[in-house]
C-alpha cells in the first residue's frame, strides 16, 4: 500500500492507526508512506500511531523525498513495494476493519482495478455544501455507482487514488503514475486508461472496501481544485494525448478549442461573478435545507447552477497552463471580482453585428 503524504500529521496518524488494526494478519500487507518535503516530526507521530495501534514496526516504511508533489511520490515508492497488489490511498481516509481483505480477495481473476467506497465524514455543523459534495457527482461519482452488478466495468474514470487497486506488476509494466503540472490530478485515471488499455483491465466496484474519507472542501478548495485540473489537462494531453482525448472526447489543445477557452473566460466572466457570491453561501446553510419534499429536485437545480463556474474556473487553468503561466488558482478566483478583460476585436465585431 502507498501513502503520499504532505503537512497532514493528525489524519495521517488517524489513517495508520486504522490500518495498523486491518483484520487482515498483519504480516501479509505493508504500507509505506512517501513524504512530500521532509517532515521528520510527523513521520514520529505516524510511527507511534502505527505501534499504539497494533502494527508490526516491519510493515511500515516512512521515506522522506524532496517536495516533488504526491504524484511523483507514489512513484517514488513503487520500487519499494514488495506485495502482488498496490493498493493506493490518501493521508486523510479512515478505513474499515476489512479494507484491506476486501481489496486482497477482489484480485482472485485476471487483472482488474478494484475501486472501493469512499464516503465523505460528516462535520459539525453539517452545511448545505458538504451535503451536495457528498450527495452529487461535484467530485467523485459515488452517487451514480451501486454494486448490483459486481462484473460491471465501470469504466477508467471512476478509478480514484484514495481508494484503488491493481496488480503491482501491471503498474510498473504501463510506467507508473503519469507526472503532470501544477501537482493534482489525472494521475490515477490515467494509470486506469493505461491498464485498460494493455491489459484490459476493468473497474470494478467493490463497496465493502470502504475508506471513510475525512477531507472537508469549502467552496472556496472546490473551485480552486477544478483550476488545477484544468492546469493538469494541459500535461495530460501532452504527455498522455489517447486518454485524454477519452476524458473530454476532443483535442483540448486544438486551436480551436483554446480560443473557445479564451472567448469563454472573457464572456462568462460577469457571470462567474456573480455565481461565485451565490456559490460561496452553499456554505453557510444548514444541511437540512435539502430534507424538504423538494430536496431531491433543490439538489439537482443547485448542482446544474453551480456547473458554469465550475467550468470557468477550469478554463481558467486550461490557459493559464496552455499559455506557461503559473500555477495560481488563488489568484484565478481573485480575477473573478475584477473588471472583465477587453474583448478581442473579434468578439466587439460580433458583438456589433449581432
Amino acid at each position: 500500500m502507498v501513502i503520499p503524504t504532505r503537512r497532514r500529521a493528525a489524519k495521517l496518524a488517524a489513517c495508520l492507526a486504522s490500518l495498523a488494526a486491518q483484520d487482515m494478519p498483519r504480516d501479509r500487507f505493508e504500507v509505506l508512506v512517501g513524504f512530500d518535503g521532509p517532515d521528520p516530526d510527523a513521520a514520529a507521530r505516524a510511527g507511534d500511531a502505527w505501534r499504539h495501534a497494533g502494527g508490526d514496526p516491519a510493515s511500515l516504511r516512512l521515506s522522506q523525498f524532496d517536495r516533488v508533489g504526491y504524484q511523483a511520490v507514489r512513484n517514488l515508492l513503487l520500487p519499494e513495494v514488495r506485495g502482488r497488489i498496490l493498493l493506493s490511498t490518501n493521508d486523510d481516509v479512515v478505513a474499515d476493519r476489512s479494507f484491506v481483505r476486501t481489496h486482497a480477495a477482489a484480485h482472485a481473476g485476471r487483472c482488474a482495478i478494484v475501486s472501493g467506497d469512499s464516503p465523505w465524514r460528516v462535520h459539525q455543523p453539517d452545511r448545505l455544501f458538504d451535503r451536495m459534495i457528498r450527495e452529487t457527482s461535484m467530485v467523485f461519482f459515488l452517487d451514480r455507482m451501486d454494486d448490483t452488478d459486481p462484473a460491471r466495468d465501470w469504466g477508467f474514470r471512476h478509478a480514484w487514488g484514495l481508494n484503488m487497486s491493481t496488480p503491482t506488476d501491471a503498474v510498473r509494466a504501463v510506467g507508473g503514475f503519469v507526472v503532470l503540472p501544477g501537482h493534482y490530478g489525472y494521475e490515477d485515471t490515467e494509470l486506469a486508461h493505461a491498464l485498460a488499455a494493455r491489459f484490459g483491465a476493468p473497474v470494478l466496484f467493490r463497496p465493502e472496501a470502504r475508506v471513510e474519507h475525512d477531507h472537508r472542501m469549502e467552496p472556496e478548495d472546490y473551485l480552486q481544485r477544478e483550476y488545477r485540473l484544468g492546469f493538469a489537462a494541459v500535461g495530460l494531453a501532452l504527455q498522455r494525448p489517447d486518454c485524454a482525448r477519452a476524458i473530454f472526447n476532443r483535442d483540448i489543445l486544438s486551436s480551436d478549442e483554446i480560443e473557445y477557452s479564451r472567448q469563454f473566460i472573457a464572456r462568462e466572466h460577469r457571470g462567474a461573478a456573480g455565481a461565485l457570491a451565490a456559490f460561496a453561501t452553499l456554505a453557510d446553510l444548514p444541511a437540512s435545507t435539502l430534507d424538504a419534499p423538494q430536496g431531491r429536485a433543490l439538489t439537482t437545480l443547485l448542482y446544474q447552477q453551480h456547473l458554469p463556474l465550475k467550468r470557468w474556473c477550469w478554463r481558467r487553468g486550461l490557459l493559464d497552463s496552455f499559455e506557461g503561466r503559473a500555477c495560481d488558482p488563488a489568484r484565478a478566483l481573485q480575477s473573478i471580482a475584477a473588471p472583465p478583460p477587453p474583448a478581442r476585436d473579434a468578439d466587439r465585431h460580433r458583438r456589433r453585428s449581432a
